[in-house]
C-alpha cells in the first residue's frame, strides 16, 4: 500500500530539497516521488542530502504539471497554511495521514508540498480534495520542505502500521480521479454557461465555490456518473 502513496513536490528550486526530501520519505518507508515541473535537476547534492536513499532520486517521476502529476490519483492532499479567502476542507497531519493509508488500499493516492518559497497557487490548491496544515508553533512557523515532507510522511506510516497491526481490512469507496474531477468541472462550468447562470465573460468565484463544495461532499464515482448524467441531459435539452 506505501508504494501506493505518492510524494509530489511541485517547482522545486534547490536541489538538496529533493535529495532530503527522498531520505525522509525512505525513512517512513515511501519510495513514490514525483516532481511536477521542476526548477531544477536531482545534482551531486541531491544524492549526498538523499544519504543511501538514491535509489528514490534514480526511480523518481518528472513531469510538466501537477495536474499530470496527480490525474490518476483518487485522493489528493495539499499542504497549505489556513486561509481565510480559500476555506477549503482541512484535515491536521494524523488525519491527512489516515486517509491517504487507508485509500491507498485501492490505488494511487497524493501528498502534494508546494515551492519553497511561495507554496502553491490558489488554482493548484483547488486541484486537491483536502488541504493539510502542520500545527507549528505560531510565533516561528518556518518548516524547510524535507520537515513538513517527513511529518506527513510518520503519520502516514503510523496509520499504515496501525491498520496493518489491527488486520483489517478497509473497504473505501470508489472515487473519481483527479481527472476524472477535471472533467467534470469542465462540464459543469460550459452547462451553466450554456444556461446562463455562469457568465462566460465574468464567472466570479462561482466555480471556486462549487469546486470547494463537491470537496466538501466527496463525490464518489457513482455520483459523479449521475452528475454527469444530469448534466448531458440538460445539454441536450439547451441543444434542441
Amino acid at each position: 500500500m506505501l508504494s501506493n502513496i505518492r510524494v509530489v513536490l511541485v517547482g522545486t528550486s534547490h536541489p538538496g530539497n529533493i535529495g532530503s526530501t527522498a531520505r525522509a520519505m525512505k525513512t517512513m518507508g515511501l519510495s513514490n516521488l514525483y516532481l511536477a515541473e521542476p526548477r531544477v535537476e536531482p545534482d551531486g547534492q541531491s544524492i549526498a542530502l538523499a544519504a543511501g536513499a538514491s535509489d528514490i532520486l534514480k526511480n523518481l517521476t518528472q513531469v510538466d504539471s501537477l495536474q499530470e502529476a496527480i490525474a490518476d490519483c483518487s485522493l489528493v492532499i495539499a499542504t497549505s497554511a489556513r486561509s481565510r479567502t480559500l476555506d477549503w476542507p482541512m484535515l491536521d497531519p494524523r488525519e491527512a495521514g489516515i486517509k491517504l493509508s487507508a485509500q491507498s488500499v485501492d490505488g494511487p493516492v497524493a501528498i502534494v508540498f508546494g515551492r519553497e518559497n511561495h507554496g502553491l497557487s490558489n488554482e493548484e490548491l483547488q486541484k486537491c480534495n483536502y488541504h493539510v496544515a502542520i500545527p507549528a508553533n505560531p510565533e516561528y512557523s518556518s518548516l524547510n520542505l524535507a520537515q513538513a515532507v517527513q511529518i506527513i510522511c510518520y503519520e502516514t506510516r503510523v496509520a499504515h502500521l496501525a491498520q496493518e497491526q489491527a488486520g483489517i481490512a478497509v473497504e473505501q469507496e470508489a472515487y473519481p480521479l483527479s481527472e476524472d474531477l477535471e472533467r467534470f468541472y469542465v462540464h459543469l462550468e460550459s452547462t451553466l454557461t450554456k444556461t446562463g447562470f455562469v457568465i462566460k465573460n465574468h464567472p466570479g468565484q462561482v466555480m471556486i465555490k462549487l469546486r470547494r463544495l463537491f470537496s466538501k461532499a466527496r463525490v464518489e464515482a457513482s455520483e459523479m456518473n449521475i452528475l454527469r448524467g444530469i448534466l448531458t441531459s440538460i445539454d441536450k435539452k439547451l441543444d434542441k
